[in-house]
């Protein structure tokens, strides 16, 4: 996870009680955590540190609810769990900086199952593999196209 105010990795994650429904969240490293902690800051007051409108439409995402489990971006916020697989595509412009933060990328490539079949995964590397050759003999890297050739040669054989 990356510090919210540097690109440097986050050490420290802080959660300030604002209300009782209502927590902050903030994601610092070490240097950025100091500064927050020990320097005085006054309260930003919306309106003022922020525009009038960015605190109306801050106002109105937190009230957006998903038509499906009726749960709003506050909640999710606050509990830090959405309520149903709906709500991925109904706050997905606030959830990708989200998950790209936490996880460093926004797209899942995780390990394929034990149980995958065999035949799938020499499939899916030949389909690769063809990829990668239609590139090569475009760049007119020869050499690098015949090994490609020979792999799935080898691969249709078996």
């Amino acid at each position: 996870m990356k510090c919210q105010k540097c690109p440097k990795p986050a050490t420290l994650h802080i959660t300030e009680v604002i209300s009782e429904e209502q927590f902050e969240e903030l994601h610092l490293c070490e240097e950025c955590a100091n500064k927050y902690l020990y320097d005085p800051q006054p309260k930003p007051q919306k309106g003022i540190e922020f525009g009038i409108e960015e605190a109306d439409e801050a106002s109105a995402l937190n009230q957006r609810a998903c038509p499906s489990c009726g749960i709003r971006f506050i909640e999710f916020r606050n509990t830090g769990r959405l309520g149903c697989p709906n709500d991925y595509q109904e706050f997905h412009e606030e959830l990708l900086p989200l998950l790209e933060n936490i996880h460093g990328e926004t797209q899942h490539c995780g390990k394929t199952p034990r149980r995958y079949p065999q035949t799938k995964k020499t499939q899916n590397e030949l389909i690769e593999l063809r990829k990668q050759l239609q590139q090569a003999v475009t760049r007119e890297a020869y050499e690098e196209a015949a090994r490609l050739r020979d792999r799935i040669r080898q691969l249709e054989e078996t």
